[in-house]
């Protein structure tokens, strides 16, 4: 149930970070998140059902919060946070990915979880490398050219 909370976020925010990001690059992980993630839930869905177990429709609990949050922003600083938070999300799904994966009760779930983790993993390498990029593009302007103050924390230097 969890897993499906998460990923209807991932397909809403991915939604909305294609139409509203001000990236290119986040505009791209956006459709990538929409297109995998509905993918893995179609997927997840089937076996809940054949297990006679409700998935929720919506988003529930922090992935609500999250998108409530994220959705609230523009521009960049919905890029910077978008970014963030699905380097986050990811980080979080892999680590329980892997752990059903490996300990799971049920085969299928098992199987899920494993034939998902690779994914999630390309998922978050891109997340990283478009986060980093934005971050290095953003410094940049903010500082009209000039690097000094690029070592600065990462969220000062942006602004």
């Amino acid at each position: 149930k969890e897993a499906a909370s998460g990923g209807l976020m991932e397909v809403e925010l991915g939604k909305f970070a294609a139409e509203k990001g001000s990236h290119q690059r986040v505009k791209e992980f956006g459709k990538r998140m929409q297109t995998d993630h509905s993918k893995a839930n179609a997927q997840l869905k089937k076996i809940a059902s054949s297990k006679g177990v409700d998935l929720p429709t919506q988003p529930s609990g922090e992935h609500k919060s999250t998108i409530d949050k994220l959705t609230k922003l523009s521009g960049a600083e919905f890029d910077r946070e978008y970014m963030e938070a699905m380097i986050d999300d990811h980080k979080e799904d892999i680590e329980k990915f892997e752990t059903q994966a490996d300990k799971g009760k049920d085969p299928e779930l098992k199987k899920f979880a494993s034939e998902n983790l690779p994914i999630l993993k390309k998922h978050l390498e891109l997340a990283q490398s478009t986060e980093k990029q934005i971050k290095a593009e953003s410094k940049g302007d903010a500082k009209s050219g000039s690097r000094s103050g690029a070592k600065s924390g990462s969220k000062e230097g942006a602004r």
